[in-house]
């Protein structure tokens, strides 16, 4: 038969995996698996959760509406939006990478400008949707273009993927802002942000004006739900929000019921608040003292955080993949999240930080002390 092919590979992080797997097999030593991109410090604990559901309900055994639940989307836009939106502007997503999906093929621009270090699904995703691709190394950077952004879309996550850099929310504000009135739609892919926020955070409320913003938010790092695969998208704009519509409709037919329901009860119930707040706390602390550790052995690549804080759940090392390797550490190098700058960045490695803070150190304890 003949084939469309998409020009896009599978991911390299999945190879590494399984390469780690079988050197753990074959040495008969465990790895420490920082090639991973999910929040690992603790499981979220569901057992009260799950006890307010009721699986016999003919809510979990219907089709689910095509853009989602309306007490889901609601309790959103309270949680998300303290209300100032409408779950009319929410749509349930399969994850954050479906939402991206389905924003980059429905949105008509010429260009769309990733990072220069960015996360490689972007990059697949719109090579299979035939998408122009460009870069931008800074924000002075982005806001020099503006004049030849007029047609184009520009990627921001904040806290970022692979470095794990956090600007600060002012700045951040600022150049979205900036972009939008300029006519540049700015996709918001922010999942690793209410890992460390909580629903006193105003930032999405701010954004709401702009009409050129769409935001992307995922579960699975937020409250720990990557298996569950549920996200959503939240658009201001009335043709975006009917297109995809109908595109979500027929990619889906309706978001899985019960990861829905989920989530509904972590926004809403008493239990599930509370399960929130132990897994956001437990994974910040370690986080912290991650970061705090890497800086004092001198490992964190300091010159990736200038004008930026490591706050996110990755970091950048000035340890190689294969350097690591040596230690029985997994990760993954820098020159797989960038086209423009491999050399330079196959010095360094992106490490998933959100692991336990003794098992990181009882590694890393045995690489000598790291000059800067």
């Amino acid at each position: 038969m003949k084939i469309n092919k998409s020009g896009a590979k599978l991911s390299a992080i999945v190879s590494i995996g399984e390469k780690l797997r079988q050197l753990s097999k074959e040495t008969g030593k465990q790895h420490l698996l920082l090639n991973r991109g999910v929040p690992s410090v603790v499981n979220i604990d569901l057992q009260e959760v799950i006890k307010t559901i009721d699986f016999n309900c003919s809510e979990l055994q219907t089709y689910p509406p095509a853009q989602g639940r309306l007490d889901l989307r609601s309790a959103i836009n309270v949680e998300f939006f303290a209300g100032k939106s409408t779950p009319a502007k929410i749509f349930i997503t399969g994850g954050g990478m479906s939402a991206l999906d389905l924003a980059f093929q429905t949105v008509d621009v010429d260009k769309i400008l990733l990072p220069v270090y960015y996360w490689g699904a972007y990059f697949h995703i719109m090579t299979i949707r035939h998408k122009q691709v460009g870069e931008y190394d800074s924000f002075a950077e982005l806001e020099g273009m503006l004049p030849l952004l007029k047609n184009s879309a520009v990627v921001i996550g904040d806290p970022g993927n692979p470095l794990g850099e956090k600007y600060d929310d002012e700045k951040l504000f600022s150049l979205v802002k900036k972009l939008n009135d300029n006519g540049t739609v700015v996709f918001f892919d922010s999942p690793y942000r209410r890992i460390f926020y909580d629903s006193t955070d105003d930032f999405y409320q701010r954004l709401l004006p702009l009409d050129n913003v769409i935001i992307v938010e995922s579960f699975s790092k937020s409250v720990g739900l990557s298996g569950q695969r549920i996200g959503f998208l939240h658009s201001n704009n009335e043709a975006f929000n009917a297109e995809v519509a109908v595109r979500l409709m027929y990619a889906t037919n309706g978001i899985n019921a019960f990861s829905q329901m989920l989530v509904l009860r972590l926004l809403t119930t008493e239990a599930g608040k509370k399960a929130v707040t132990s897994f956001r706390q437990a994974t910040i602390a370690d986080v912290k003292k991650n970061v705090e550790y890497l800086r004092k052995r001198g490992f964190l690549a300091e010159e990736f955080y200038k004008s930026s804080a490591p706050v996110g759940i990755f970091a950048v090392v000035n340890l190689s993949e294969q350097e690591l390797l040596q230690y029985y550490i997994g990760s993954v190098s820098l020159s797989f999240f960038t086209k423009s700058r491999k050399e330079q960045a196959a010095k360094y490695a992106r490490i998933c930080i959100s692991v336990p803070h003794g098992e990181l150190i009882s590694y890393f304890d045995s690489i000598p002390h790291k000059n800067q």
